[in-house]
């Protein structure tokens, strides 16, 4: 699965892309229930007993072309709709000409089922077939993907649907599943070797003179100021659509994905992103959502006019159309680089306005960690970021890599900064959308629709730091990749524990717990959401409480794929009391 390319020069090789295979016309080989007109109700995968086949395919969108990873030889996979309480035995067989595996992102399953190589089984080998076998525990919007090398960003992601037991709380009378992705026709290997040469590759959004003197970017004092810390504030996301073509169900903008509805119904939306590297701002003009399901888990009910959908995360939402015509299902890039446009209409053949892409944001001296209440400020409202006179953070900023901030912290290369005054910010409205006119949704409007189970008192807490050094393109958590030899995360079985993830560097992380789910901290008590993927804003910090009730080994990681593959990831253990960890 290697795409060869001949060596170009950067700008060239971006330009380059809107030729490759023009118009080519590969069969556009999606699974029912991502065609357009579906309820999201037509045939799929189900029952006790399901075969799945791991194969090489053409895939094609905005005239580019390029070799896929499929499914049962869709893009995205099938969707598998389960029931709570079954059985269900899952038949995948390799295919390809590589190692191959599937993980069943959300699902509370023994961890010899959980389909990470290398932590809870040895992978599907070329020509092979291996059975996943577990009961269905719980309900809700899930989905699956391949945890080889990099599969999930050239097609090898597909929906889950499980269906509870008993009734459904959301009440709707039509559904559609949407799998948002982005999708390159560049190799996602070589995408990594251009980020390691250069960390902003792929950003065509950095700030020039002509927007400055428009107003539109920071000065020339300012951006020195970020410069001599080797900061970027536009550096949002590292693959951005520049290359990346956003899809909605395997359609890209001009394929106009169409999802019917009767005026007056309840439409209920199940979201996934399944993106390799895109964190999407979602809205529906002239349309508010109601958001009833998060990471497959019921909250009550929450008006908004657009959320943030890290990578990973699931949000189910309720709309109600009344007027017979189309409604635009927006999900725009986070760093405002390309968008897509899927189309919720009262019959085929409508299409949804296409708005324009928004301002890029830029990020602030809260996304370096660095509140900027009770600081002293340089001119012109820069924070110095030169070391205390004193060693005191009273009345100054702070050094920007100091270790006795993070003592744990493996200081070298890899770790170019650390925040030296991280804020909870679950109450905070996501990246880029910070001052947008209209309601936002926080996690911290989240709140589970039933008490959380275990409510016990956490009996230690836990800090991990997200580190990097985006500019030479290395990720890791404490400073150790996993590559390095870190150690596993130890936790005794039903322990409680307390973990603040730290985000030391000026991106949002999403960061996914395998086999758990947690609660984040956000003051709701007893009602605080449950998550299996919670997004950690730049220079912030989220806290979560675990109850490590699955024994086993799990992977615990950033769902940026290349930052993972970077080197983002640990394993964690739960061990009965009284077995080495």
């Amino acid at each position: 699965m290697i795409f060869p390319l001949p060596e170009v020069d950067r700008r060239g090789l971006i330009r380059g892309l809107s030729g490759l295979g023009g118009a080519l016309a590969f069969g556009r080989a999606f699974p029912t229930w991502a065609q357009s007109g579906t309820a999201g109700l037509s045939p799929v995968l189900s029952g006790e007993h399901i075969a799945l086949t791991v194969g090489e395919s053409h895939f094609a969108t905005g005239g580019r072309s390029a070799h896929a990873v499929t499914v049962n030889g869709t893009l995205p996979a099938p969707l598998i709709r389960l029931k709570e309480g079954q059985h269900v035995r899952l038949s995948v067989t390799n295919r390809l000409r590589e190692d191959t595996s599937i993980h069943w992102h959300g699902l509370i399953v023994p961890f010899q089922m959980d389909g990470v190589p290398g932590i809870s089984f040895p992978g599907i080998r070329p020509g092979e077939t291996f059975t996943y076998e577990f009961p269905i525990r719980q309900s809700g919007t899930y989905w699956y993907h391949s945890h080889s090398g990099m599969q999930e960003a050239v097609g090898h992601y597909g929906p889950i649907v499980i269906d509870p037991a008993g009734a459904d709380p959301v009440r709707s009378e039509r559904e559609h599943v949407v799998v948002l992705s982005d999708w390159s026709p560049i190799h996602p290997h070589l995408l990594l070797k251009r980020l390691k040469q250069m960390g902003g590759y792929f950003n065509m959004q950095q700030q020039t003179l002509a927007g400055q003197l428009a107003g539109k970017d920071q000065s020339g004092k300012e951006r020195l100021k970020w410069g001599a810390m080797r900061m970027d504030p536009t550096d949002i996301s590292d693959v951005t659509g520049a290359t990346y073509s956003f899809l909605a169900n395997g359609h890209g903008t001009a394929e106009n994905w169409t999802g019917l509805f009767t005026p007056g119904e309840r439409v209920r939306l199940r979201i996934v992103n399944a993106s390799a590297m895109t964190n999407f701002n979602v809205r529906l003009p002239g349309l508010p959502m109601t958001v009833v399901q998060c990471d497959g888990q019921h909250v009550q009910p929450v008006e908004t006019d657009e959320f943030q959908i890290g990578i990973a995360e699931t949000y189910d939402i309720v709309v109600q159309p009344t007027e017979a015509r189309p409604y635009g299902l927006i999900a725009e890039a986070i760093d405002r680089s390309g968008l897509v446009r899927a189309t919720l209409a009262p019959r085929m053949g409508m299409v949804a306005q296409v708005p324009a892409l928004r301002e890029r944001p830029l990020l602030g001296m809260k996304d370096m960690g660095m509140d900027m209440s009770g600081m002293d400020m340089g001119q012109g409202g820069i924070t110095d970021p030169s070391p205390p006179a004193h060693g005191s953070m009273a009345g100054h900023s702070m050094k920007m890599r100091d270790p006795s901030v993070a003592p744990q912290v493996r200081m070298g290369p890899g770790v170019a900064t650390l925040s030296p005054m991280p804020v909870d910010r679950t109450a905070d409205r996501p990246t880029g959308l910070e001052t947008v006119d209209h309601r936002v949704l926080t996690y911290a409007d989240l709140r589970s629709l039933e008490p959380n189970g275990d409510t016990r008192a956490p009996t230690r807490t836990l800090d991990i730091h997200l580190t990097a050094n985006m500019e030479r393109y290395m990720w890791s958590f404490d400073g150790v990749k996993l590559s390095d030899g870190a150690e596993p995360i130890p936790f005794r079985h039903m322990e409680r524990v307390r973990m603040n993830l730290i985000n030391d560097t000026m991106m949002p992380h999403p960061i996914h717990l395998h086999g758990h789910f947690f609660e984040l901290v956000t003051g709701a008590g007893a009602h605080n959401p449950r998550k299996h993927t919670v997004n950690v804003l730049p220079g912030g910090k989220v806290s979560f409480d675990l109850t490590a009730d699955a024994p086993g080994d799990w992977a615990f990681h950033c769902h940026m794929l290349m930052h993972m593959h970077a080197g983002m990831m640990r394993v964690v253990t739960a061990r009965h009391e009284g077995e080495p960890a």
